[in-house]
């Protein structure tokens, strides 16, 4: 089975995300680390598929297409979900729509042949799959500012979840890959019987 990683490219030492047009992202794409840059590219590189909400998806299918750069190479050529119950067709290269139940969805995924199932935002996205225990990993690139508020991808859940750190790697920057793994005695095939209510929120 395929492990579903959140690659989260960079939160603040106080846990928010890194929101567009924000001073943060200005942050990030003014700091110059190739040791990094290379390392993250390389880790997406291993995606067999990406998957991402329906605005992370109109975004980056306006954007990348245009493109000929390593990291849009990787998100133009590597096969792409986006999950929404609205969305009418995926017109991006190597795309296509899922719509059905979130669980339901990630498990046919899992099932399939390739590399880790890498999933992009929006934060709604990204927040569901947390609280619905459906990623096997999550790859922080911590860096090193504080903003004060701001969106966590932890933000909707509503108990206690204990992450194992598999790894902490540090860039020369300053910047802090912290691995994670939840431990949990739920598999995503357990949580396709669990109640689906709540998924409705987060799909458009």
């Amino acid at each position: 089975m395929r492990d579903v990683v959140l690659q989260q490219y960079a939160v603040s030492l106080d846990g928010f995300s890194c929101a567009d047009d924000s001073d943060f992202q200005r942050y990030v794409f003014e700091l110059g680390d190739q040791e990094y840059d290379s390392f993250f590219l390389e880790t997406l590189g291993r995606a067999g598929t990406h998957i991402m909400g329906k605005n992370t998806y109109l975004d980056m299918a306006r954007y990348w297409p245009s493109l000929s750069i390593p990291i849009a190479n990787i998100m133009n050529d590597i096969p792409k979900v986006v999950f929404s119950r609205t969305l009418q067709q995926a017109d991006w290269a190597e795309s296509r729509i899922a719509s059905g139940d979130t669980a339901e969805e990630i498990a046919k995924l899992k099932a399939e042949p390739g590399g880790e199932i890498v999933a992009h935002g929006g934060f709604s996205f990204v927040q569901s799959l947390i609280k619905l225990g459906l990623a096997d990993e999550i790859r922080l690139y911590v860096f090193p500012v504080a903003l004060g508020e701001g969106v966590s991808i932890f933000g909707t859940l509503d108990r206690l979840t204990q992450y194992d750190i598999t790894s902490l790697r540090r860039f020369p920057s300053g910047i802090v890959l912290k691995t994670l793994r939840p431990l949990r005695s739920d598999t995503t095939e357990n949580l396709i019987t669990a109640d689906e209510a709540q998924q409705e929120e987060f799909l458009t």
